[in-house]
């Protein structure tokens, strides 16, 4: 599968939906001096290439009582993405990362209740093949929480080249 190449006017159109997604299409192309058609085309391109999607961002404030928790999981290395996997099928799970350092694998999840936390991490993932360790951290007070976390702008896409070069 080719890796999807962006011109200019598709990097412009994602800033624009980047900063507000409900912008309208008729907008879009006024601003950026081009059809609303091809604006439509091109946001359905950029959808079905998987580079793009649209989804509501919902808040601490929807759940009752919801406290963030950090689940760090030591695994033999040969069974990272497997042991990955298998947490991220688990409902209550709301990220998973492989990673390096003390721990392959880092979970992230919501709780409402000690009692549940304990169940997914001592009951589900401490008892998954493989798995030998498993520590919680709670988030006890959240400074900064930044739901578009996962956004990467041509200045995050350089700075991590940098970054690369340097490893």
């Amino acid at each position: 599968m080719s890796v999807p190449q962006l011109d200019d006017l598709d990097r412009q159109l994602i800033e624009v939906l980047a900063r507000d997604a409900r912008v309208s299409n008729r907008k879009i192309a006024i601003d950026l001096g081009v059809t609303e058609g091809t604006v439509r085309g091109r946001i359905k391109r950029l959808q079905m290439d998987g580079l793009i999607s649209f989804t509501a961002i919902t808040s601490f404030g929807l759940a009752d009582s919801a406290r963030m928790a950090f689940i760090g999981v030591e695994v033999n290395v040969s069974e990272a993405r497997g042991v990955a996997e298998r947490i991220a099928e688990l409902p209550s799970v709301n990220a998973v990362m492989i990673t390096m350092g003390r721990f392959n694998v880092l979970a992230i999840c919501l709780f409402n209740s000690l009692d549940n936390l304990l169940e997914l991490a001592s009951d589900q993932i401490l008892s998954m093949p493989g798995v030998h360790h498993v520590e919680t951290s709670i988030a006890v007070k959240t400074v900064k929480y930044n739901a578009r976390v996962v956004r990467i702008t041509e200045a995050d896409r350089a700075r991590l080249d940098v970054a690369g070069d340097d490893a």
